[in-house]
């Protein structure tokens, strides 16, 4: 278990936010917006270390976060080793902590516990949970790992509610077909990440259990209306909010019948500020999927995209295909009035509180 330190009122860390976000240039504001992989800001081959390199890439592009993956991770040792020193690297440089990040849910998505070269506990797919105490445990023993590797940020757990019998994508990594059962084994979920100081993210809203195709080759809907969605798909992410969930992923699925046109939920300010935020009421930090996925980059240029992503009210951009396009993009767009500074300063002060918040509770195990 993470070992407790001083925790900070929220007013107190209001007025930490405001204070570096009165500090930093639109550029830097920017950059914490979107998360990368470590290979994006190097330049250059797999990145199983954190050297120079990498410290001068945060200098000039200070990100929000970084997310790993399997090709990252070679065993325990290096993995806390090379997490460790990008934090500090990114502490020193901007006194702002890193989303340190990676797809762990169990079962088949598991970039660790699928990974010969550590030894973890085996957790299986989400799919096979019968109970609240299962699911908890779940979260626990991931959340267990995490936290000793260096890791904050768990892209999981899994939200989507199976109503769709053709669904390929989701399948076994959702909890079911019941979308109160999938709320509470995901709420549980989410208390055993937190037990470890590890941030919590339901995905995928609106709903990928509802589709047939898969966003991350092109092209994917649903034809449900708006109370359909309501009544089974959107039920886990209206409950996020009282779960205490530190992050929802917004899909590129397209749902026509209810923004009028196939428009992906990730660039739809229907979806994102009308639905996600005001009828749902959810006041996390909103991420879109990852924006190299063929439904974006298949129609959307990486500024274009980056663009209408925080149009939307999208906080973080997760990914794109040309990360340096969609930086100058998004600070085009704020220089000439398309977006404004208080737009994107909405979303930063979002960020920096749930950073100050997480380094204010928890402190890294060495």
């Amino acid at each position: 278990m993470p070992k407790t330190a001083n925790i900070l009122t929220d007013e107190s860390i209001g007025q930490q936010a405001e204070q570096m976000l009165a500090a930093m240039s639109t550029r830097q504001k920017i950059c914490q917006m979107f998360i990368v992989t470590p290979e994006v800001l190097t330049d250059g081959a797999n990145v199983t270390t954190a050297d120079e390199i990498m410290y001068r890439a945060l200098e000039e592009c200070p990100v929000g976060g970084l997310v790993y993956f399997s090709g990252n991770l070679i065993d325990a040792d290096q993995t806390r080793e090379m997490l460790s020193q990008t934090q500090k690297y990114a502490t020193d440089i901007e006194g702002i902590p890193l989303f340190l990040c990676v797809d762990e849910e169990g079962g088949k998505v598991a970039r660790i516990g699928n990974n010969k070269g550590f030894d973890v506990p085996g957790v299986g797919p989400m799919g096979k949970v019968d109970s609240e105490e299962e699911a908890y445990e779940a979260g626990n023993k991931i959340g267990v790992y995490l936290s000793e590797l260096g890791f904050n940020l768990d892209f999981a757990p899994d939200a989507d509610v199976l109503t769709n019998q053709k669904n390929t994508v989701i399948g076994s990594r959702s909890f079911g077909r019941d979308a109160e059962t999938v709320l509470r084994y995901a709420s549980a979920y989410t208390n055993g990440l937190h037990a470890n100081g590890i941030l919590s993210t339901f995905k995928h809203f609106p709903g990928h259990g509802a589709t047939e195709a898969d966003t991350h080759e092109g092209f994917a809907y649903t034809d449900k209306t708006y109370e359909e969605l309501q009544a089974a798909e959107l039920v886990p992410f209206a409950g996020a909010e009282e779960a205490e969930v530190d992050f929802i992923m917004i899909s590129h699925i397209s749902v026509p019948n209810v923004t009028g046109d196939y428009t992906p939920s990730s660039l739809s300010y229907k979806m994102v500020t009308e639905v996600l935020r005001q009828d749902l009421g959810y006041d996390g930090i909103i991420v879109t999927d990852a924006m190299n996925m063929g439904a974006i980059v298949g129609k959307y240029p990486s500024d274009a995209a980056a663009v209408a992503a925080i149009e939307a009210g999208v906080d973080m951009i997760l990914m794109p295909d040309d990360f340096d396009q969609a930086v100058e993009g998004v600070l085009s767009a704020v220089r000439s009035g398309t977006i404004s500074e208080e737009r994107i300063d909405a979303s930063v002060r979002r960020i920096l509180k749930v950073k100050l918040r997480m380094e204010s509770i928890f402190i890294p195990q060495v």
